[in-house]
């Protein structure tokens, strides 16, 4: 199987509904009320309920194991720009923009809140990654 290399790209796209929400605090154990409570949410910050910034941080994760070869988290960096909303469509992209040497590479990470042909970015970063051949 081949590595990922630089102009590689890979997106996953998944709608966000309150079930994901509570899945994912569930899962994690993060039951901060912005994420579930209607009536504390709409007092705060966001003025209603979003999703955990790192739902969408995982749908990156995903993109990048869409590329090609074994991916292997090295690091991470992420700048959370927007909410992400109860029946929001996210859609994660990653791309492969330099060759580190030693299977490494970085890649330029996006996710975006997509309706119809606008988007808003909702997470900027950008991550390394080992990627090495899968052994069959």
């Amino acid at each position: 199987m081949p590595v990922a290399t630089v102009g590689d790209d890979a997106e996953v796209q998944r709608d966000v509904t309150e079930e994901t929400i509570d899945a994912y605090a569930e899962l994690t154990g993060d039951e901060n009320p912005l994420h579930s409570d209607p009536d504390y949410a709409a007092e705060g910050f966001f003025g209603g309920i979003v999703a955990h910034g790192m739902l969408g941080a995982g749908l990156i994760s995903a993109a990048l194991a869409a590329l090609p070869g074994d991916i292997v988290y090295l690091s991470q960096d992420l700048d959370f720009e927007a909410p992400v909303r109860p029946g929001d469509t996210i859609r994660a992209s990653v791309d492969v923009v330099a060759e580190l040497g030693d299977d490494r590479v970085r890649v330029e990470t996006v996710a975006e809140v997509v309706d119809g042909e606008e988007s808003t970015t909702v997470i900027d970063g950008e991550a390394v990654v080992l990627s090495v051949p899968h052994d069959e």
